[in-house]
């Protein structure tokens, strides 16, 4: 009697076990390591399922802007790794007191949330960028931090697979595509947001042009131009017919009402009165076009601002941490992120 009962307890488990499994198959959700020491960035990405942020300074202490964007993927994304790829951040690397790196330590504290270093000599082996980045001498470059960003970005995601985001994207709910590129107007792609499964042939082809037509010169030569000119060789674009998205071959071309409902030309709205008739129920993220916050607006706690709702209702531990400040009495800078 007891046997079959230890029998009957065995089963149930067993089947548990494989319930729960194939739920993390359909759900495309990974179950996080317990342990967040000591993590590769292969056997924590490799399944295609990250969020990849990437920050190509020597800076350590994430702005408030970057804290929130790297908290609401976390807080939209909650069973998939959310990777930082800080140039800054070394392994041995021994961060001073919290009062001293709150952002840092802020996000540290999120469970899904890992950092790992921004080597890129490494990262770039066995890709089409190594050449090109062994012998480009990055202290004579023009707009180095964004063209190595823009180089970093292609091969994490080539190697790894899952959703590239830039600092300044704000996440509102989950991107339902696996391999996409974000328009950031009719036939124009970013390349703040996109994502693939790993070794997509579209992002090993984006290298080889990265390479073959660099030119640093030219603002965003190797970042959406290079997007929107292989976009443009894999398929025929058309325009957008109301608020839907493109397809071709197995990509997907998402609206610029995804991620772009404010185009960058109207990027002061961010930094207005909160419009409520002003709807993003089309949209998975919101990029808030940094790159454009020359005077360096902030977010104010009180202001009613669009940025300040965002913030507080999407990134919440940000903005009671850095940007209200201890005890609720402080306001935090927007300060800059990749773009």
């Amino acid at each position: 009697m007891l046997k079959e009962l230890q029998l009957s307890l065995l089963l149930v488990l067993l089947l548990v076990c494989v319930f729960f499994y194939q739920l993390n198959l359909k759900s495309g959700c990974v179950f996080l390591p317990s342990s967040k020491s000591q993590q590769d960035p292969e056997a924590l990405l490799g399944q295609g399922h990250g969020i990849v942020f990437i920050e190509t300074s020597e800076r350590m202490e994430p702005t408030p802007l970057v804290s929130c964007a790297v908290e609401s993927a976390a807080k939209i994304y909650p069973g998939q790794p959310v990777a930082f790829f800080m140039k800054g951040f070394h392994n041995t690397t021994r961060l001073p007191s919290n009062s001293t790196y709150p952002g840092f330590s802020l996000l540290s504290a999120i469970d899904n949330v890992f950092f790992f270093p921004l080597d890129m000599e490494k990262l770039f082996e066995d890709t089409p960028l190594l050449s090109w980045y062994t012998h480009i001498n990055a202290s004579v470059e023009r707009n180095w931090l964004h063209v190595s960003s823009d180089a970093s970005r292609l091969a994490i995601i080539w190697k790894f697979g899952g959703i590239y985001m830039d600092t300044d994207v704000i996440s509102i709910r989950p991107i339902p595509e696996e391999n996409f590129l974000a328009a950031q107007s009719s036939r124009y792609s970013s390349n703040g947001v996109f994502g693939f499964l790993p070794h997509h042939p579209f992002l090993w082809e984006c290298m080889e042009n990265f390479v073959e037509h660099y030119n640093s010169e030219i603002w965003g030569n190797q970042g959406p131009n290079l997007m929107t000119r292989m976009l443009r060789l894999w398929c025929k674009l058309g325009d957008f017919q109301e608020v839907s998205d493109l397809r071709c071959l197995n990509l997907s071309f998402l609206h610029p009402q995804r991620f772009y409902p404010i185009s960058y030309q109207e990027w002061k709205r961010y930094y207005e009165v909160w419009d409520r008739d002003l709807s993003f129920n089309n949209s998975y993220a919101l990029h808030l076009w940094n790159y454009m916050n020359k005077e360096g607006r902030a977010v104010v706690r009180g202001s009613n601002t669009l940025v300040e709702n965002l913030c507080r209702k999407h990134c919440p531990r940000t903005y009671r941490v850095l940007i209200q400040g201890p005890e609720g009495s402080g306001t935090g800078t927007l300060g800059p992120g990749n773009k």
